[in-house]
């Protein structure tokens, strides 16, 4: 029997506008830090204007204020509509959304004025860092009571996923940014040297592994088989997945620190790891892409599922890439490189923010009760932006990256540098402004979303739409019947 009573999509709907704007905001802040790669007087001489101040900011800003709010808001989602049941705790659930907002707001505005940690992806002091894990815990006792609370003895796999992404982030979180606090604005990390270097990097390979990875994950699993109207391809081989990649990541963080004072051995673990990891990545992306099996007509009409698809295959492509990067040999020439840019870049912009779009374009008319997206034809326009902008600024850095490396390890017969430095970046320079014009079309692109998304709000207050009174369940991604849904 489908549950009668009402989700609640509420908070749903608030985690879905903040994602719109932070994915604004953050992306904004991207594309100015690189005009002044290109132009650097635009910092003006100021100090919080200065690259080094603003790309803290443009990392949260697209990593965890823009992605957190969506895999939160569509955490809350996923876990109502495969559970058949209402989600649990909805005060505390609301706690989150507003707790996550003043988070957001706290480490934005603290970062330009020089109140930092200085560590990769925990730049926040530690008075941010309480309440994250304060907000963080929350998040984990609401999804966790919605589980125990479902209808359906089944637990769906993008659950796992998410189950995973919430108890990693939230231990990652709290061992790398246990300090000790001397004033309101800084404190010191207890750890030092190599130590805080293994740390930091266990934590900031790991952000990515289960923020940007696992997380999504959980929203390809759900969104993928809903928006391909099919079941996933192979149920077995994702729970196969699931097991290799939250195991086999935790080992990875290590090729972060090659040529390092790292211990050698540390290091080649590290690439070790990293080149197993190469299966369960492809894996998953396989299941994704073969799910669309039957399907693949959608793609000329559906900018939604054109998203997903093609953010599958830059998961398919970033992960390859970053486990090519992790070989000693190679890492001898990106280390330090803009490769390692546009490496990074094709993961968030290729695959996170794309199967982030696709999804909130799927989830957005469910949740404000409309049959579709206000504009089909704006969806189609975000897409071409987004995918131009992408290769546009890929491309660009992977020239540079190649460029740069090359040139930094050029030397003379009597062993003396054939390059000074100042000479690759003058010739680099061009291709931070193809990048600079690839991001321009990356944001605007978000500001058609966030275009789009407002009429589509519009349209379901104007029709007096309460959405979503009498759910019924979506048969397609989550009823698992024995035996499970296709062979491996």
């Amino acid at each position: 029997m489908p549950n009668t009573e009402t989700y609640n999509d509420e908070i749903v709907r608030l985690f879905l506008l903040a994602a719109a704007v932070w994915g604004i905001i953050g992306m904004s802040i991207g594309v100015y830090i690189a005009a002044e790669l290109a132009w650097p007087a635009l910092n003006f001489d100021l100090p919080w204007l200065t690259f080094s101040r603003l790309r803290p900011d443009h990392t949260f800003g697209v990593i965890f204020a823009f992605g957190g709010s969506a895999l939160m808001g569509t955490c809350y989602y996923v876990v109502q509509r495969t559970g058949h049941a209402r989600l649990a705790l909805g005060n505390l659930a609301t706690f989150t959304f507003w707790g996550w907002q003043l988070i957001c707001v706290l480490a934005m505005v603290s970062m330009p004025l020089g109140i930092t940690q200085s560590k990769e992806y925990a730049e926040p002091e530690w008075f941010v860092d309480i309440l994250v894990a304060v907000v963080w815990v929350s998040f984990g006792v609401v999804f966790f009571a919605s589980l125990a609370r479902r209808r359906i003895r089944h637990i769906y796999v993008a659950n796992w996923y998410y189950g995973a992404f919430i108890i990693a982030v939230g231990l990652l979180h709290i061992v790398n940014n246990l300090a000790i606090p001397v004033s309101l604005f800084k404190s010191y990390p207890i750890y030092s040297g190599v130590t805080d270097a293994m740390v930091e990097w266990w934590y900031g390979h790991n952000a990515v592994a289960f923020f940007l990875t696992a997380g999504f994950l959980g929203m390809m699993y759900y969104f993928v088989p809903r928006q391909a109207q099919q079941p996933l391809w192979s149920y077995r081989f994702s729970i196969v997945n699931f097991w290799a990649l939250i195991s086999v990541y935790m080992w990875a963080g290590a090729h972060h620190l090659m040529y390092t004072a790292l211990p050698d051995w540390v290091q080649s673990v590290g690439m070790a790891f990293s080149l197993i990891l190469l299966m369960p990545s492809w894996g998953s992306a396989a299941n994704g892409l073969l799910t669309f099996n039957g399907s693949w007509h959608k793609l000329k009409t559906d900018p939604a599922a054109k998203f997903m698809v093609l953010a599958l295959v830059f998961y398919a492509a970033s992960t390859f890439e970053g486990s090519m990067m992790a070989i000693k040999t190679v890492n001898s020439l990106s280390h330090y490189t803009d490769w390692t840019i546009a490496h990074v870049h094709s993961g968030s912009i290729g695959w996170v923010a794309m199967i982030t779009i696709g999804s909130l374009y799927a989830m957005a008319p469910r949740a404000l009760g409309r049959p579709a997206m206000h504009s089909t034809a704006a969806m189609e326009l975000h897409f071409w932006m987004h995918t131009v902008g992408l290769v546009l600024y890929v491309i660009a850095m992977w020239a540079a990256g190649v460029t740069e490396g090359l040139m930094w390890r050029a030397t003379n017969a009597d062993g003396s540098l054939t390059y000074p430095f100042i000479d690759s970046l003058i010739a680099i320079k061009p291709l931070y402004a193809v990048r600079f014009g690839g991001g321009l079309l990356v944001v605007g692109g978000m500001v058609v979303m966030a275009w789009n998304l407002w009429h589509t709000a519009a349209d379901a207050r104007a029709r007096l739409i309460k959405p979503i009174k009498v759910p019924v369940p979506d048969p397609i991604p989550h009823q698992v019947p024995a035996p499970l849904q296709a062979p491996v």
